[in-house]
């Protein structure tokens, strides 16, 4: 059993709660936006060598996004239970909970690693009809394949150090990996000393030398924590409790992830199908949104384990304040959000390396993503964050089915095909499930079915191994019996 979690920190007007959401949410931010920053150095240093490579590159990505989807759906559910568990003092779940999200983590990672390796032709064709990108594209995830495989597992680590109050620690690894990986792509792109220049192939290979890294150092750090410190093979135990429980909150969070994901990616295949200059053009814009976001994805996550800590501990009154508080902290990431893109609205256009055609498309993109920042901060955090740290996970996908689906996805394929919009029309399209959404969240909101408590008592006395001990002695009691 690990250290006591003191989760009343509220305190007189909240300044206690305030203060660990922001040791909380800033790491954590910071970390995502380290990782954004990975993909847009790769952007704009492949815009530096010319526009195929670079909008190549941003569609042969799409896969790391899709991997990425089903990598959070298994941390977000251990993380959901684990934050619960950690604010109710069982490390023995905690630690049982790190070997569900393990094997399942390595399993996708090998997915991913085959499929790239195998048929990289195939899937740039997905993406887009243009021969000389899906070439490229395909060269680009030949190389980065390995990336994939070790994502798997270094993800799952650096999950865990969130649940455990050490998201520091966490950001710090993301940080050498993606310094590692900016000063290697350039390396490796254009050629410095020894190195010859390699383009596209130069930016995959820097992406896995950089994974490489982040594993070992997740590995090393996390395994001097009292949370990792087993034997290797108990990673596979299997505590059928804990799994039924980690299956039923991740189903709803996978089919949320893939209806969001299979849609997020058929607005990046409408694009692909609109030109080179459109392609380009979200590209770029989508560099910055994802730039942006990180405050939402580190406030969000933050949001689970604060309000996970508290329910997880039985005070449910509690879990519904900081709920209400971090409704709050969400509108106001959003408004300032939207304020920093309008003011780069006007300088991001002129620093990329674009024709006239994309860089006229940029400017209205960029406006529309202002907007978008104020409901996507909004819900995310309720959602992801508030939502899913009661285990009320299956509200994310009922809205997408609606929003994104229902009338977002048809008026996107039906504006560029049918009647053929004007591109920004097209783009504002893609942008209008999360604002469709925010009443519904809301509302949803107010009725707090999400204050539950996921938490089993004793839920690790009996795993597999205890079963098979068991069952030995048993046995050996019987024949002597006889």
């Amino acid at each position: 059993m690990g250290k006591r979690l003191n989760i009343d920190t509220a305190g007189k007007g909240g300044r206690g709660f305030y203060r660990e959401l922001i040791q909380l949410a800033l790491p954590i931010a910071l970390q995502n936006f380290l990782l954004a920053a990975v993909s847009a150095s790769d952007t704009l240093m492949l815009d530096r060598l010319n526009q195929t490579a670079m909008t190549a590159v941003s569609l042969a990505s799409l896969v790391a996004f899709i991997q990425n989807m089903l990598m959070i759906v298994i941390t977000s559910a251990g993380t959901i239970l684990g934050s619960q568990y950690f604010g109710k003092d069982d490390m023995d779940a905690v630690k049982t909970l790190k070997n569900i999200m393990l094997r399942r983590g390595l399993a996708c990672g090998l997915l991913f690693f085959g499929l790239c390796v195998a048929i990289p032709e195939p899937i740039m064709d997905i993406f887009t009809n243009n021969p000389e990108l899906i070439a490229t594209g395909a060269r680009y995830l030949r190389f980065a394949s390995v990336s994939y495989l070790l994502t798997g597992v270094s993800q799952v680590y650096l999950a865990m150090m969130k649940i455990i109050k050490r998201a520091g620690t966490s950001t710090a690894i993301s940080a050498v990996a993606v310094a590692l990986n900016i000063v290697l792509n350039w390396a490796m792109i254009f050629g410095m000393g020894p190195i010859p220049a390699m383009g596209v192939a130069g930016a995959a290979i820097s992406t896995a030398v950089a994974r490489v890294v982040e594993l070992l150092l997740a590995l090393f750090f996390s395994h001097r924590s009292r949370v990792f410190s087993q034997p290797v093979q108990r990673v596979r135990e299997h505590n059928h409790m804990l799994a039924r429980d980690f299956m039923k909150v991740s189903l709803p969070l996978l089919g949320g992830i893939f209806v969001w994901g299979v849609g997020f990616t058929v607005y990046r295949i409408v694009t692909g199908h609109m030109g080179p200059d459109v392609a380009a053009a979200s590209s770029v814009a989508s560099m910055l949104r994802d730039l942006m976001l990180s405050t939402c994805t580190g406030t969000s996550a933050a949001a689970g384990i604060l309000v996970g800590n508290a329910l997880g501990a039985g005070d449910l009154d509690r879990g519904r304040e900081y709920g209400n508080r971090l409704l709050r902290v969400s509108l106001l990431i959003g408004l300032v959000n939207c304020a920093i893109v309008l003011a780069l609205t006007p300088v991001l256009p002129r620093v990329v390396h674009l024709n006239d055609a994309a860089r006229g498309y940029l400017n209205s993109m960029l406006v529309i993503i202002a907007v978008y920042m104020v409901a996507t901060a909004a819900t995310n955090v309720v959602i992801n964050g508030i939502f899913a740290a009661g285990g009320d996970t299956l509200f994310n996908m009922y809205s997408l089915a609606v929003c994104m689906w229902g009338i977002a996805i048809p008026l996107t394929i039906l504006g560029a095909f049918v009647f053929h919009w004007p591109v920004v029309v097209v783009y504002a399209c893609t942008c209008v499930d999360e604002v469709g959404k925010i009443p519904w969240v809301l509302a949803h909101f107010k009725k707090y079915k999400w204050v539950r408590n996921l938490t089993r008592q004793d839920v690790c006395d009996y795993n597999t191994t205890d079963i098979v001990e068991y069952a030995g002695k048993l046995k050996d009691t019987l024949t002597g019996q006889r």
